[in-house]
Parts: C-alpha cells; sequence; structure tokens
C-alpha cells in the first residue's frame, strides 16, 4: 500500500549553514495569517489596533513559552535527563492547550492594562486562533509527530517507527480539516449571529474540544496523567466551560435590556419628581 502523503524533509532550507524547518515556518505562517486577521475584524469591535499590537506582543511568547511548558512537565521524565533538548522547540513539542491557557492569560493582563473587554476581545481573537492552529497542524506532519495508530485506509501515510515503515492515521490531518470546519462556523455563523459576548469563544472551546477528544483516541504519542489522556480530560473541561459560558452569559445578556428599560424608567420618575418640587 502507498500512503497517500510521502515522507517529508523537516528542513526547508538552510541559510549560511542554518537551518529553517518546514515546522518553525508553518507556525509562523499561520501566527501572521491570524494576526492579520484579527486587525482586520478589529473595527467590528472598536478596539484600537495599537492595543491589538500589544496583545500579539505579550500573547504570542506567553503562548510559546505555555505550550513548551506544558509538554515539557508532562514529559519531565526524559527532560530532566536531557534538559538541554528543553528550549528545542524546532524539533516539536509545543502543547496547544499550554499555549491556549498562558496566551488567554496574558490577553487578560493586557485587556485589564488597556480596559478593554476582555471575553468581546477573546471572541475577536478565537477564529484566528482555530485558524492558525489549523494550518500549524501541517508543521506536525513535516516533523513526522501527532500521528495515530496502524490502519489501512488509503489515507494513511508512513512513518518509520523501530526501523520500520508502518502506515498510519494522519491525525494531524484530521484535526486540520476539523481546525477549517470550526474556523468556518465561527466567522460564517456565530460572528454573523450571536447574541452575547464570549458567544465565540465559549463556541470555539466546545467545538474544538469535541473534535480534539475523538482524534486525541487516535494518537500514538499522547500526553498522559494518572493514565489517562491529558488532552481528552483537558477538552472535556473546556466543554464543560463553553456550555456553562453559553448558560451563565446568555442568561445575562437576555437580561441586559430589561435592566437597561428598568433604569431608564427609574431614571424618568426622579426627573418628574424633581419638576414636582
Amino acid at each position: 500500500m502507498v500512503a497517500f502523503l510521502g515522507m517529508p524533509d523537516a528542513v526547508a532550507f538552510e541559510i549560511f549553514g542554518f537551518e529553517i524547518r518546514w515546522y518553525a515556518l508553518i507556525i509562523t505562517t499561520g501566527l501572521m495569517l491570524g494576526f492579520w486577521l484579527i486587525l482586520k475584524r478589529s473595527g467590528k469591535y472598536g478596539i484600537n489596533t495599537d492595543h491589538l499590537y500589544d496583545i500579539f506582543i505579550f500573547t504570542v511568547p506567553s503562548a510559546i513559552i505555555g505550550a513548551r511548558a506544558y509538554y515539557v512537565f508532562f514529559e519531565w521524565d526524559f527532560y530532566r535527563l536531557h534538559p538541554e533538548k528543553i528550549i528545542q522547540i524546532w524539533n516539536g513539542g509545543l502543547a496547544i492547550h499550554g499555549a491556549v491557557f498562558a496566551g488567554i492569560a496574558a490577553v487578560y493582563f493586557v485587556c485589564k492594562h488597556h480596559k478593554l473587554k476582555f471575553l468581546s476581545t477573546l471572541d475577536l481573537m478565537a477564529p484566528s486562533l482555530i485558524l492558525g492552529q489549523a494550518i500549524g497542524r501541517w508543521g506536525n506532519y513535516f516533523n513526522m509527530e501527532a500521528y495515530g495508530s496502524e490502519t489501512t485506509l488509503p489515507w494513511a501515510i508512513t512513518v518509520i517507527e523501530n526501523g520500520q515503515m508502518i502506515n498510519v492515521h494522519p491525525t494531524f490531518l484530521y484535526e486540520s480539516v476539523w481546525n477549517f470546519m470550526v474556523f468556518m462556523v465561527l466567522m460564517l455563523i456565530i460572528e454573523r449571529k450571536k447574541k452575547f459576548e464570549g458567544q465565540t469563544v465559549c463556541t470555539y472551546f466546545i467545538m474544538y474540544s469535541l473534535g480534539r477528544f475523538f482524534i486525541e483516541g487516535l494518537r500514538t504519542d499522547s500526553l498522559y496523567i494518572m493514565g489517562l489522556r491529558t488532552a481528552q480530560l483537558v477538552s472535556l473541561g473546556l466543554i464543560a466551560l463553553g456550555i456553562a459560558g453559553y448558560i451563565i452569559l446568555g442568561k445575562r445578556a437576555a437580561k441586559m435590556p430589561l435592566a437597561e428599560v428598568a433604569g431608564e424608567e427609574v431614571a424618568e420618575e426622579e426627573d418628574g419628581e424633581e419638576d414636582q418640587a
């Protein structure tokens, strides 16, 4: 059987003897396209582009550090014996959940500093995040990582394990396709018809995590905690968080117009009393 994708070279090209890897180029492309989309959509949210550059400057390094720290933490048995490899992120080993958590924390602090609406800012960023993830997954292909168990399906990819060539599930491809679908839902449905601040990012949590939960079950390189796949546990937590957000934020948004009307009526009554006096 011939796998539908060949075995790639991890190195794109060299400059003065320094290797430029596809992994780094693809991750960078995802970041740049994602940020371009944020800038393009920023007018709808009324956010100053200078503030968005501040968010980018603080969030990107925070996300990279968080992604690496998360991965190293769960693979500490290896990295404590090879500490020199901790900084070698060009060889892979960036966990998206670590990037998301660290990135959201960075966004929160920048929003607090500039007095921006945190949930609204996350709504602006969520489609760009999932687009970047969809693109970034192809970096796993060029590093020959994040693939699944053996399969005879015609869309298998060929990898080398223990000196043998085997055909496996291209789970990076599954997730990339799923992420593009989530991106389209966020942009074409949620962003056009959303009813409350935070709905886009809550939808991102639910949809991305739903796909990740099932795809993770096919992978052979999962991170584990107490014998359970870490990504699946985190995915369940994010699905619960997204559903809770829909309930809590949706109810809050439904009450807001009534509260505003009540406030106007009180103000009118107070004005009337002052006129009578």
